[in-house]
C-alpha cells in the first residue's frame, strides 16, 4: 500500500460536510477555515477540525477522507495569534475543496462544475472563497446548499 499524501491544506466538518481549505501559503486557509467552524457554532451547527496546514489523503469507497497526523490532531495556527486548540476528529470525508477566489483581473466568476486535483489520483468539487468576507460560511452556503446537512 502506498503512502498517504500529505497536502498542505486545513480541513473542517461542518453539519456532515467536509470542506478541504487549500491554496498558497499565506492565503488564509486556517483562519476561513476556523471563522466558518465560529458561523457554524452560531448557527447551532455541528463542526470539528480535521487537520490544519498537514492533511492526509486517502480514499475509501470513491470518497476522499482526510486524516490528521497525530501530532497536530486539535491544534490549528490562526496568523498572528498563535496556535490554539479546537474540538476536533481524527478524520472524515470531504466534499468540497475551498480555493482562493479572483478579486481583481482573471475571471471575476468562476467556471460552474470547477474540479481540483488535490493529489494524484484525488480531486473534489471546487467552490472559490475570497479572504476578508465578513461570513464566509454564509457564501459558500450559498454556492453549495448541501453545506451543514
Amino acid at each position: 500500500m502506498s503512502e498517504a499524501p500529505n497536502i498542505h491544506a486545513t480541513a473542517i466538518v461542518v453539519g456532515r460536510t467536509g470542506l478541504l481549505f487549500s491554496g498558497p501559503s499565506g492565503w488564509g486557509k486556517s483562519m476561513l477555515a476556523f471563522t466558518c467552524m465560529t458561523e457554524a457554532r452560531r448557527l447551532g451547527l455541528f463542526t470539528a477540525l480535521v487537520a490544519d496546514d498537514q492533511v492526509l489523503l486517502s480514499e475509501e469507497a470513491g470518497t476522499v477522507i482526510a486524516t490528521c497526523p497525530p501530532s497536530i490532531a486539535g491544534l490549528i495556527e490562526l496568523r498572528g495569534t498563535g496556535i490554539v486548540r479546537l474540538d476536533h476528529i481524527p478524520q472524515a470525508a470531504m466534499h468540497y475543496a475551498v480555493l482562493p477566489g479572483s478579486a481583481s483581473g482573471g475571471n471575476r466568476v468562476p467556471p460552474e462544475g470547477e474540479i481540483v486535483s488535490l493529489a494524484a489520483g484525488f480531486s473534489l468539487p471546487a467552490l472559490r472563497l475570497l479572504t476578508g468576507v465578513p461570513s464566509p460560511l454564509a457564501v459558500l452556503i450559498a454556492k453549495a446548499p448541501d453545506i451543514g446537512d
